[in-house]
């Protein structure tokens, strides 16, 4: 396998995680918050916001954004970039869902990029 390529973990089922909500995985790259919209689109982003390492998992998911319950700061679930006049941004890392099952590449995104 090439350096390059995706290594995709089974980490559980879409249905596991309530819509509009989060799970924590916890994983050799840290604690990564794993977030199904309205919609049933699943997304994966660090659990800390760029703020004050508020728990993104714990916070309100809205559209595919979530806000921070600390302080309020909203953050793209699409990228991890801090919405509005906030400035900062999260990890995010590649998801996808194949027949209900969560599949996780824990390269951050940016990392996928430069591939």
């Amino acid at each position: 396998m090439s350096t390059h390529e995706q290594r995709w973990i089974d980490i559980g089922c879409i249905e596991d995680i309530p819509v509009r909500g989060a799970r924590v995985v916890r994983t050799p790259a840290g604690c990564i918050a794993v977030f199904r919209t309205a919609e049933d689109e699943a997304f994966a982003i660090d659990d800390a916001c760029p703020h004050k390492a508020g728990p993104l998992s714990q916070g309100i998911v809205h559209g595919k954004s979530v806000t921070c319950p600390l302080h309020n700061w909203v953050i793209s679930l699409e990228n991890g970039d801090a919405q509005g006049a906030d400035e900062g941004s999260v990890a995010s890392y590649p998801l996808k869902i194949e027949g209900g099952r969560l599949l996780l590449d824990l390269r951050r995104a940016q990392d996928r990029s430069a591939a």
